[in-house]
């Protein structure tokens, strides 16, 4: 058997094999390009939720006063209170206006987590 596959191997072209796996190679690369991609477009998807939610919850935890400063939170700092629970959100979230805290600082004031375990 392995004969017969050898010479079948020798009658045909060397430029129709070379063109039969160039285009193997090709639809590889594309799959995974289209993988990325749509993976990409995912977690883009999530962090708009993620802004979504985070402001809702923004909004019907803090104080009247505080509410109106909700848009001048960044979406990296969004994104990082969303661990803090119901209970220290609304001072942290103060916090985080009144110093501008970088995510890795609002994270690290965090006490009392609250996962997010349907992360994409």
């Amino acid at each position: 058997m392995f004969g017969a596959q050898a010479s079948f191997l020798l009658l045909v072209p060397f430029s129709s094999l070379f063109i039969a796996r160039f285009f193997a190679g090709w639809k590889t690369v594309v799959f995974f390009v289209i993988a990325g991609r749509s993976r990409d477009r995912a977690l883009c998807v999530q962090d708009r939720v993620i802004r979504l939610e985070e402001r809702l919850r923004l909004h019907a935890l803090l104080p009247a006063e505080d509410r109106a400063h909700i848009n001048e939170l960044s979406v990296k700092q969004l994104v990082a209170l969303r661990f803090a629970s119901d209970d220290e959100l609304p001072a942290l979230a103060r916090k985080t206006l009144t110093q501008n805290l970088e995510p890795k600082a609002i994270k690290q004031s965090i006490v009392n987590w609250r996962g997010d375990y349907h992360r994409v």
